[in-house]
């Protein structure tokens, strides 16, 4: 069953006075299927982050559609918009987007609490499972600033899960953290994979994505070309997607 439905999506922008057109999305189509882990790179100015605005409800496009669930995001009221990115998408950010003032446990309480349809011990049992399922049981009042990266992201990532969104987009999740760390963030998105989340996350680090399911490339706001991993592993998935980066840099056919 496909989750996710990308049709013939176009993004243009133009300034202010409309002289300067950029089409930064030209014809984008493909869908994602319920539980898939989808990775979907390009170079930059590709128009892989406008996709994901748009996935995300924080852009809408020129023409084409998102549908979630059968849902057009472009038919999204404004005033709704927010109550439905809290309920249906969770987000993993490269810079965490933590809140310093709040402590680990409100941090992954916030899109429970801005939803307002759980008890205070409903919230309190949630956030103690995720803790625990994060490694974060003995940080919950502890704050950000106390925490290492790859601690934070962890966090960030309990606060994508803690409202069991049926999308999890994910911003180069491991661009701020070293290799250790990107690892540990790395083998929970394949745990949350492996228990049904679906995920769709925008990277640059081929180790990130040869750890995804199936590989989307973006060039010149088109998708260019796919990899599935089947029963490739980690290392084979790396090759390929080395291998297909260095055509389209070269502007050659796969």
């Amino acid at each position: 069953m496909s989750l996710l439905e990308v049709n013939h999506l176009q993004k243009i922008y133009q300034s202010s006075l409309g002289a300067v057109k950029v089409e930064a999305l030209r014809d984008i189509e493909f869908s994602v299927m319920e539980g898939e882990y989808v990775a979907i790179m390009g170079e930059s100015g590709s128009g892989k982050t406008t996709l994901l605005n748009i996935l995300a409800t924080l852009d809408r496009p020129t023409k084409g559609s998102v549908l979630l669930n059968g849902i057009d995001t472009k038919d999204i009221p404004d005033k709704q918009a927010s109550s439905f990115r809290r309920e249906h998408l969770g987000f993993v950010f490269q810079d965490f987007n933590l809140l310093d003032t709040l402590t680990v446990k409100d941090n992954i309480l916030l899109p429970l609490v801005l939803t307002q349809k759980s008890t205070v011990k409903e919230m309190e049992e949630k956030a103690k499972s995720v803790a625990k399922s994060l490694g974060l049981s003995e940080m919950l009042d502890k704050y950000p600033y106390e925490l290492s990266g790859g601690q934070q992201q962890r966090v960030a990532i309990g606060r994508a899960m803690i409202t069991e969104p049926d999308l999890m987009l994910a911003d180069e999740p491991t661009g701020a953290l070293d290799s250790k760390s990107s690892n540990m963030i790395l083998d929970i998105f394949e745990q949350l994979n492996q228990k049904g989340q679906t995920i769709v996350m925008v990277t640059h680090s081929l180790v990130a994505a040869s750890r995804a399911k199936r590989v989307l490339f973006i060039q010149d706001g088109l998708i260019y070309h796919q990899l599935f991993k089947g029963e490739r592993t980690d290392r084979e998935m790396f090759e390929l997607i080395s291998e297909t980066l260095t055509v389209m840099a070269n502007r050659g056919e796969v």
